[in-house]
């Protein structure tokens, strides 16, 4: 049987969601996450639909995309197929031809797992290596300790406060009360929690988003940032270690985040809220062609 690639539309995400979720494991290398697609979920469900690529042979789903953003696939394959030599080709294949619908022409970039095939494939075929990228993991056998900030769960009557504090943390983020509904009304939401930190004067100085894929999985930090008017007090150390503990709570069994290896205060935090560095991944990049 052949590999073809295919948009599950609205009706199929629950499915690309499932399979996401069996993939995650400690033992894994970092990998797109349930929770990636939970964070696109902001934009609706039709545009999250528009955005994912599944990849099947005989009915079963090797390999799951998320365009995520210009030019940007990030994909895994289920953790048999990593070697899949059929699937890998036909993934660089779908990849390198945008008429295909999976990337349009000019520079792109792929983000793989780092033991897949498909790296190889696409190295032989000329595509190049970008920036790094440190993923971090805590494990969550042990509890979490306190965080020392009050730390609340997002419910509708404070998305508003979830959105502001959002927006003031990342330049030029268009996160809104509606989006923040949008994405609690997705499938993986139904695993997740988004949690406020309030300093000693009750203000909101930090958010972040968790993701568990299940009972005894990985769970993600996606995404996380303090106010910028209330950075360099420990604040994204609390948040993140409150993070933690709520993971520890949905039943994962490790806390994973990604940041970009140059960005070394982000790596300081999490370090500093117990997560250990992994080593660095890669994306893949082609230029214009």
């Amino acid at each position: 049987m052949t590999t073809t690639l295919s948009e599950p539309g609205a009706d199929g995400l629950s499915e690309a969601v499932s399979v996401l979720r069996e993939w995650q494991d400690d033992g894994a290398v970092m990998q797109l996450h349930p929770g990636d697609l939970g964070w696109y979920w902001r934009s609706g469900a039709d545009a999250t639909a528009a955005a994912v690529r599944t990849w099947r042979r005989d009915g079963r789903i090797l390999a799951v995309g998320l365009l995520d953003g210009p030019g940007l696939l990030r994909l895994t394959t289920a953790p048999d197929a990593r070697q899949d030599e059929e699937l890998a080709q036909r993934l660089a294949g779908d990849a390198s031809a945008p008429e295909r619908g999976v990337l349009p022409a000019g520079r792109v970039h792929i983000e793989a797992p780092a033991d897949a095939l498909l790296q190889s494939v696409l190295a032989e075929a000329g595509w190049g290596t970008d920036e790094p990228w440190t993923p971090l993991r805590r494990d969550l056998t042990e509890p979490v300790p306190d965080p020392g900030l009050r730390i609340e769960v997002v419910g509708p009557e404070s998305a508003p406060v979830r959105a502001a504090v959002q927006r003031a943390a990342f330049t030029g983020s268009t996160f809104t009360e509606e989006r923040w509904h949008a994405m609690a009304s997705g499938v993986p939401y139904a695993d997740a929690r988004c949690l406020v930190a309030y300093d000693e004067r009750d203000e909101a100085v930090a958010v972040v988003t968790v993701w568990s894929a299940g009972q005894g999985k990985p769970g993600l930090l996606e995404p996380m940032g303090v106010h910028r008017d209330h950075r360099g007090r420990g604040h994204g150390r609390a948040v993140t270690v409150a993070a933690a503990a709520a993971l520890r709570e949905l039943g994962a069994s490790s806390a994973l985040v990604c940041t970009p290896s140059a960005n070394a205060g982000a790596v300081a935090t999490y370090e500093s809220a117990g997560f250990r560095r992994c080593p660095e991944v890669r994306d893949r990049y082609r230029d214009a062609g």
